[in-house]
């Protein structure tokens, strides 16, 4: 294990792939999460998907979402994309950078965006020409999240080798960088280092993704540190997870995460106290308690009221 990460950089996708399984919530009320979480300190906020909203009714009107954003200087408002019709929605629209997935399970791949991995390929392909004519003259980054980098519901154990070779593939393409997602929570911190194994060894521009269906996400992130690992997605309150894939539970809480950090000394810019409260916020906007332990209890900091 080498020495923890001086910092971490936290992409908080609560706004999108926290809210699509659910019901839909308002324009204005995924604004304010947006803003809270920003308020926050999260410099990285994917905020919405430009899906087809009879797939993803929860993600419909993505534009407005945009739109409605009051943007704070040094925040990057992202998007995800399913192909070229959304990446140019997304750039017109102005978001900062745009993501898109890629199975390395082919089965999971047709399920999600009704491809074949190789078709996926060629989608992204032509999303990283569409959005290298957006922004401000350098264009738009692109991430590629390759799911079910763990395993796959449908089809098992995924090779580490097969995702490595996968990764090359789409680097060849083009993207500005590679998140590997632990779709359906298979992950184990062994898993973790296997995969960085086949990718080389090196960390260095490595994202990961994690659920928590089996309540590994923590402990995997963890895992991760410890191997330089400094590019995490999270979700505000624990909440997401793909609704194409059955049990998928939702993702790392952004404020588990940041509480562990904040407790290692290891540096994310985002105040616990703002995260947990945008956390609360997100249990008014689904109706529902959040998972996350920490939105309820607080860091480890926090002491309990007397009366």
């Amino acid at each position: 294990m080498t020495p923890l990460p001086a910092a971490v950089d936290i992409r908080d996708v609560g706004p999108r792939d926290g809210l699509q399984p659910e019901p839909p919530v308002a324009v204005v009320d995924r604004v304010r999460l947006v803003h809270a979480l920003a308020a926050a300190g999260v410099a990285r906020i994917e905020v919405a998907a430009f899906v087809s909203p009879a797939a993803v009714p929860a993600m419909a009107r993505a534009a407005e979402v945009v739109a409605a954003i009051e943007r704070r200087p040094g925040i990057s408002y992202g998007a995800l994309v399913p192909n070229a019709r959304g990446a140019e929605m997304a750039v017109d629209a102005g978001v900062d950078e745009i993501t898109v997935t890629i199975s390395a399970s082919e089965a999971y791949n047709q399920r999600n965006v009704k491809m074949s991995t190789d078709d996926s390929l060629a989608a992204i392909r032509q999303i990283v020409r569409r959005a290298a004519r957006g922004g401000s003259g350098a264009g738009v980054p692109v991430d590629a999240v390759v799911s079910c980098a763990f395993g796959s519901p449908y089809e098992g154990e995924i090779a580490p080798a097969e995702v490595a070779d996968l990764a090359c593939r789409i680097g060849e393409l083009g993207v500005a960088a590679l998140t590997y997602a632990d779709t359906t929570g298979m992950a184990t911190p062994r898993r973790i280092t296997d995969l960085v194994d086949a990718l080389g060894g090196v960390t260095e521009g490595i994202g990961l993704h994690l659920h928590d269906t089996r309540g590994t996400a923590l402990v995997n992130a963890y895992a991760a540190l410890g191997l330089g690992v400094t590019r995490f997605d999270t979700a505000v309150g624990g909440l997401g997870g793909s609704p194409f894939a059955h049990g998928a539970g939702g993702n790392l809480a952004t404020e588990e995460l940041v509480a562990l950090l904040d407790d290692l000394d290891v540096a994310t810019g985002i105040d616990i106290d703002a995260l947990v409260s945008a956390a609360l916020l997100v249990e008014d906007l689904v109706g529902r308690p959040v998972p996350s332990g920490v939105a309820h209890a607080g860091p480890r900091t926090r002491r309990s009221s007397t009366s």
